[in-house]
Protein backbone atom coordinates (compact mmCIF):
# COMPACT_ATOMS: atom_id res chain seq x y z
CA UNK A 1 0.00 0.00 0.00
CA UNK A 2 1.47 3.31 -1.03
CA UNK A 3 1.51 6.10 1.50
CA UNK A 4 1.42 9.68 0.33
CA UNK A 5 3.38 11.94 2.54
CA UNK A 6 2.53 15.58 3.24
CA UNK A 7 5.57 16.69 1.30
CA UNK A 8 4.34 14.72 -1.73
CA UNK A 9 0.90 16.32 -1.49
CA UNK A 10 2.45 19.80 -1.38
CA UNK A 11 4.55 18.98 -4.41
CA UNK A 12 1.55 17.65 -6.28
CA UNK A 13 -0.52 20.78 -5.52
CA UNK A 14 2.29 23.06 -6.57
CA UNK A 15 2.86 21.10 -9.75
CA UNK A 16 -0.85 21.19 -10.57
CA UNK A 17 -0.99 24.95 -10.04
CA UNK A 18 1.94 25.44 -12.34
CA UNK A 19 0.32 23.22 -14.95
CA UNK A 20 -2.96 25.11 -14.76
CA UNK A 21 -1.15 28.41 -15.03
CA UNK A 22 0.74 27.27 -18.08
CA UNK A 23 -2.47 25.87 -19.63
CA UNK A 24 -4.24 29.19 -19.12
CA UNK A 25 -1.43 31.07 -20.78
CA UNK A 26 -1.74 28.75 -23.74
CA UNK A 27 -5.51 29.39 -24.01
CA UNK A 28 -5.27 33.19 -23.73
CA UNK A 29 -4.57 33.79 -27.47
CA UNK A 30 -7.52 31.58 -28.41
CA UNK A 31 -9.86 33.45 -26.03
CA UNK A 32 -8.62 36.82 -27.24
CA UNK A 33 -9.24 35.84 -30.86
CA UNK A 34 -12.73 34.52 -30.15
CA UNK A 35 -13.94 37.44 -28.02
CA UNK A 36 -14.29 40.03 -30.86
CA UNK A 37 -16.23 37.51 -32.95
CA UNK A 38 -18.61 36.72 -30.07
CA UNK A 39 -19.07 40.40 -29.30
CA UNK A 40 -19.83 41.13 -32.96
CA UNK A 41 -22.43 38.35 -33.06
CA UNK A 42 -24.07 39.67 -29.90
CA UNK A 43 -24.28 43.17 -31.42
CA UNK A 44 -25.82 41.80 -34.61
CA UNK A 45 -28.36 39.83 -32.58
CA UNK A 46 -29.22 42.94 -30.59
CA UNK A 47 -29.75 44.96 -33.81
CA UNK A 48 -32.03 42.27 -35.22
CA UNK A 49 -34.10 42.25 -32.03
CA UNK A 50 -34.40 46.06 -32.05
CA UNK A 51 -35.48 46.01 -35.70
CA UNK A 52 -38.09 43.34 -35.00
CA UNK A 53 -39.50 45.33 -32.08
CA UNK A 54 -39.63 48.50 -34.22
CA UNK A 55 -41.49 46.73 -37.04
CA UNK A 56 -43.92 45.17 -34.58
CA UNK A 57 -44.71 48.52 -32.98
CA UNK A 58 -45.14 50.16 -36.42
CA UNK A 59 -47.50 47.44 -37.67
CA UNK A 60 -49.59 47.68 -34.52
CA UNK A 61 -49.85 51.46 -34.79
CA UNK A 62 -50.92 51.22 -38.45
CA UNK A 63 -53.50 48.54 -37.75
CA UNK A 64 -55.37 50.74 -35.30
CA UNK A 65 -55.67 53.73 -37.62
CA UNK A 66 -59.35 54.37 -38.45
CA UNK A 67 -60.49 53.90 -42.05
CA UNK A 68 -61.62 57.21 -43.45
CA UNK A 69 -62.85 58.09 -46.92
CA UNK A 70 -63.30 61.72 -47.87
CA UNK A 71 -64.63 63.53 -50.91
CA UNK A 72 -62.56 66.62 -50.25
CA UNK A 73 -58.99 65.37 -50.54
CA UNK A 74 -56.78 63.86 -53.22
CA UNK A 75 -55.98 60.74 -51.25
CA UNK A 76 -56.41 57.30 -52.78
CA UNK A 77 -59.16 55.42 -50.94
CA UNK A 78 -60.03 52.83 -53.59
CA UNK A 79 -62.03 52.90 -56.79
CA UNK A 80 -64.29 55.96 -56.68
CA UNK A 81 -67.38 54.40 -58.26
CA UNK A 82 -68.24 51.72 -55.68
CA UNK A 83 -66.93 53.87 -52.85
CA UNK A 84 -68.47 57.27 -53.59
CA UNK A 85 -71.08 56.67 -56.30
CA UNK A 86 -72.38 53.36 -54.97
CA UNK A 87 -72.09 51.70 -58.38
CA UNK A 88 -69.18 49.35 -58.88
CA UNK A 89 -70.76 47.84 -62.01
CA UNK A 90 -69.53 50.78 -64.09
CA UNK A 91 -65.95 49.55 -63.82
CA UNK A 92 -64.58 48.13 -66.04
CA UNK A 93 -66.56 49.50 -69.03
CA UNK A 94 -68.83 47.01 -70.75
CA UNK A 95 -67.61 48.02 -74.21
CA UNK A 96 -64.56 49.73 -75.69
CA UNK A 97 -64.78 53.06 -77.44
CA UNK A 98 -64.18 51.37 -80.79
CA UNK A 99 -67.12 49.03 -80.20
CA UNK A 100 -69.33 51.94 -79.12
CA UNK A 101 -68.48 54.02 -82.19
CA UNK A 102 -69.37 51.12 -84.47
CA UNK A 103 -72.98 51.30 -83.28
CA UNK A 104 -75.14 53.77 -85.15
CA UNK A 105 -78.21 53.44 -82.94
CA UNK A 106 -76.88 54.85 -79.67
CA UNK A 107 -74.63 57.64 -78.44
CA UNK A 108 -71.55 57.11 -76.27
CA UNK A 109 -70.31 58.90 -73.16
CA UNK A 110 -66.59 58.82 -72.44
CA UNK A 111 -65.20 60.16 -69.18
CA UNK A 112 -61.63 60.16 -67.88
CA UNK A 113 -60.87 60.03 -64.16
CA UNK A 114 -58.31 59.09 -61.51
CA UNK A 115 -59.06 57.59 -58.11
CA UNK A 116 -56.93 60.07 -56.13
CA UNK A 117 -58.69 63.29 -57.17
CA UNK A 118 -61.31 65.07 -55.07
CA UNK A 119 -62.90 66.46 -58.25
CA UNK A 120 -63.28 62.97 -59.70
CA UNK A 121 -64.62 61.63 -56.41
CA UNK A 122 -67.37 64.24 -56.37
CA UNK A 123 -68.03 63.89 -60.10
CA UNK A 124 -68.54 60.13 -59.83
CA UNK A 125 -72.04 60.71 -58.41
CA UNK A 126 -72.97 62.68 -61.53
CA UNK A 127 -71.67 59.93 -63.80
CA UNK A 128 -73.60 57.26 -61.96
CA UNK A 129 -76.75 59.36 -62.39
CA UNK A 130 -76.08 59.31 -66.14
CA UNK A 131 -76.01 55.54 -65.89
CA UNK A 132 -79.30 55.54 -64.01
CA UNK A 133 -81.07 57.54 -66.72
CA UNK A 134 -79.21 56.60 -69.90
CA UNK A 135 -77.27 53.44 -69.09
CA UNK A 136 -79.54 51.22 -71.18
CA UNK A 137 -79.78 53.57 -74.16
CA UNK A 138 -76.18 54.82 -74.40
CA UNK A 139 -72.72 53.31 -74.05
CA UNK A 140 -71.00 54.63 -70.91
CA UNK A 141 -67.21 54.32 -70.91
CA UNK A 142 -65.52 55.59 -67.76
CA UNK A 143 -61.76 55.26 -68.15
CA UNK A 144 -59.10 55.53 -65.48
CA UNK A 145 -56.21 57.53 -66.90
CA UNK A 146 -53.83 55.01 -65.35
CA UNK A 147 -55.27 52.30 -67.61
CA UNK A 148 -54.49 54.16 -70.84
CA UNK A 149 -51.66 52.52 -72.81
CA UNK A 150 -48.47 54.52 -73.29
CA UNK A 151 -48.33 55.28 -77.00
CA UNK A 152 -47.04 58.08 -79.19
CA UNK A 153 -50.11 58.02 -81.41
CA UNK A 154 -53.70 56.89 -81.02
CA UNK A 155 -56.40 56.29 -83.58
CA UNK A 156 -59.73 58.11 -83.37
CA UNK A 157 -61.37 54.93 -82.08
CA UNK A 158 -59.08 54.78 -79.03
CA UNK A 159 -59.86 56.62 -75.80
CA UNK A 160 -56.33 58.02 -75.50
CA UNK A 161 -56.88 59.99 -78.71
CA UNK A 162 -59.28 62.33 -76.90
CA UNK A 163 -57.51 62.67 -73.54
CA UNK A 164 -56.19 66.21 -72.93
CA UNK A 165 -54.19 65.59 -69.77
CA UNK A 166 -56.73 66.79 -67.20
CA UNK A 167 -59.38 65.06 -65.09
CA UNK A 168 -62.24 64.79 -65.00
CA UNK A 169 -62.82 65.11 -68.74
CA UNK A 170 -66.11 64.11 -70.36
CA UNK A 171 -67.06 63.61 -74.01
CA UNK A 172 -70.40 62.78 -75.60
CA UNK A 173 -70.52 61.21 -79.06
CA UNK A 174 -73.73 61.24 -81.09
CA UNK A 175 -75.04 58.26 -83.01
CA UNK A 176 -72.80 59.14 -85.98
CA UNK A 177 -69.65 59.12 -83.81
CA UNK A 178 -69.23 62.89 -83.79
CA UNK A 179 -68.15 64.68 -80.60
CA UNK A 180 -70.95 66.95 -79.40
CA UNK A 181 -69.48 67.67 -75.96
CA UNK A 182 -65.86 67.79 -74.79
CA UNK A 183 -65.32 69.50 -71.45
CA UNK A 184 -62.79 69.38 -68.62
CA UNK A 185 -63.99 69.59 -65.05
CA UNK A 186 -67.24 68.63 -63.37
CA UNK A 187 -69.88 68.98 -66.05
CA UNK A 188 -73.35 69.49 -64.52
CA UNK A 189 -75.77 66.64 -65.03
CA UNK A 190 -78.31 69.09 -66.39
CA UNK A 191 -76.01 70.16 -69.22
CA UNK A 192 -75.34 66.59 -70.34
CA UNK A 193 -79.00 65.72 -69.89
CA UNK A 194 -80.00 68.52 -72.26
CA UNK A 195 -77.62 67.20 -74.92
CA UNK A 196 -78.77 63.62 -74.51
CA UNK A 197 -82.42 64.68 -74.66
CA UNK A 198 -81.76 66.18 -78.07
CA UNK A 199 -79.93 63.08 -79.26
CA UNK A 200 -82.84 60.87 -78.17
CA UNK A 201 -85.46 63.36 -79.35
CA UNK A 202 -86.94 63.65 -75.86
CA UNK A 203 -88.89 66.52 -74.36
CA UNK A 204 -86.72 69.44 -73.32
CA UNK A 205 -86.10 70.02 -69.65
CA UNK A 206 -88.54 72.94 -69.50
CA UNK A 207 -91.37 70.61 -70.52
CA UNK A 208 -90.34 67.68 -68.36
CA UNK A 209 -89.92 66.89 -64.68
CA UNK A 210 -87.26 69.05 -63.06
CA UNK A 211 -84.59 67.16 -61.14
CA UNK A 212 -83.04 68.50 -57.99
CA UNK A 213 -79.89 67.35 -56.21
CA UNK A 214 -80.47 65.70 -52.84
CA UNK A 215 -77.71 64.76 -50.41
CA UNK A 216 -78.11 61.12 -49.40
CA UNK A 217 -75.23 61.08 -46.93
CA UNK A 218 -71.79 62.61 -46.54
CA UNK A 219 -70.59 60.73 -49.63
CA UNK A 220 -73.45 60.27 -52.09
CA UNK A 221 -75.77 62.68 -53.90
CA UNK A 222 -78.76 61.75 -56.06
CA UNK A 223 -81.18 63.56 -58.36
CA UNK A 224 -84.88 63.45 -57.46
CA UNK A 225 -87.97 65.17 -58.87
CA UNK A 226 -88.34 68.64 -57.44
CA UNK A 227 -91.33 69.12 -55.18
CA UNK A 228 -93.68 71.83 -56.38
CA UNK A 229 -94.92 74.26 -53.74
Amino acid sequence: MNVIRKTDIRSLIVANQVFCLDDTRMLNPVINSLFPSILRQLCQLLCVLLLAVTLLVSSLSLSVLPAHASLTDDRYDGNIFPLYAGNGSLIPPRVTLAQALERSDRPAILSFYVDDSSDCKQYSTVLTQLDAYYGRAADLIFMSVDSLPFKDDYTSTEAGYYYKGYVPQTLIFNQDGDVVLDEIGQVPFEKMDDILRKLFDLLPRSESVELKRRIVNEVNVELVPEQKD
